[in-house]
């Protein structure tokens, strides 16, 4: 295709991309009356242990609005991930081999229960945060989540554990693809981890050090799985090659 027509199918697979996101935060606003009790849980079990001195405040007139809002729009993200995830390797596959689109589905099919784990996960640990932060405040003292603040920590927390579940899988690919040798891939791990340092540092609104570890250490343990299968793959490549090579010089007449 030309450089127009490229444009073109991006355009199409972004809007209806959007449009599965738009169809997602539908359903998210309409099912956030029974959404919002399991996402304020751990305040409401923090509250009943320190006799109601931790709450949550909405402190504006259309905070209760706004809230309601970001919670259909994550909700949205997430149930809609198979719709966005195929638009993107649908706009990618046309250009590839018969080889790499098998490689392409392959991590289509594995990317989304890999992002759902990752939401999941990150949903597991967050009350475990809430509580450990929380417990930092003196004895006595009365805690007050700010409700906007509290979801945001909340949702980028979960999404950005979702979205570290999926990104060394484009490193495996590309490796599976022939595109990028392991040894490549462990050689950039300086800058893997200052990648990973700066997204941790956006995805945690309280841009605290603790935050930040506490999403860094799974991505970079995620980051050196995938050199570690790519390595492992690679090898195993190079056998292959090296046993095929072997078979046709000794079909070869003698002197060749």
């Amino acid at each position: 295709m030309s450089l127009g027509e490229h444009l073109v199918e991006l355009r199409n697979r972004l809007m209806i991309g959007a449009a599965g996101i738009l169809v997602g935060t539908v359903a998210g606003f309409i099912l956030y009356d029974f959404i919002w009790p399991i996402l304020s849980a751990p305040v409401t079990v923090l509250s009943e242990a320190k006799h109601n001195a931790v709450s949550i405040n909405f402190s504006g007139i259309a905070t209760g609005f706004d809230v309601r809002l970001q919670v259909a729009l994550a909700v949205g993200i997430v149930i809609s991930s198979p719709i966005w995830l195929l638009q993107i390797f649908g706009f990618l596959t046309p250009g590839l081999t018969k080889t790499e689109k098998r490689y392409v589905f392959g991590f289509f099919f594995s990317a989304i229960p890999l992002f759902l784990a990752g939401c999941a996960a990150g949903f597991y640990v967050m009350p475990h945060i809430v509580e450990l932060m929380a417990g930092f405040v003196p004895k006595g003292g009365t805690t007050f989540f700010d409700a906007k603040y509290f979801l945001d920590f909340i949702l980028k927390l979960v999404l950005a554990t979702g979205v570290a579940f999926v990104l060394p899988v484009f490193l495996v690919l590309l490796n599976f693809a022939g595109i990028l040798r392991g040894k490549s891939i462990l050689k950039g791990w300086r800058w893997a981890i200052l990648a990973i340092t700066l997204f941790t540092a956006a995805a945690t609104p309280a841009a605290d050090l603790f935050s930040m570890f506490l999403l860094a250490v799974p991505m970079v343990a995620l980051y050196f799985a995938a050199v570690g299968v790519s390595l492992l793959h690679d090898r195993s490549v190079d056998r292959k090659t090296a046993a095929a090579i072997a078979g046709t010089d000794a079909g070869l007449p003698a002197g060749a």
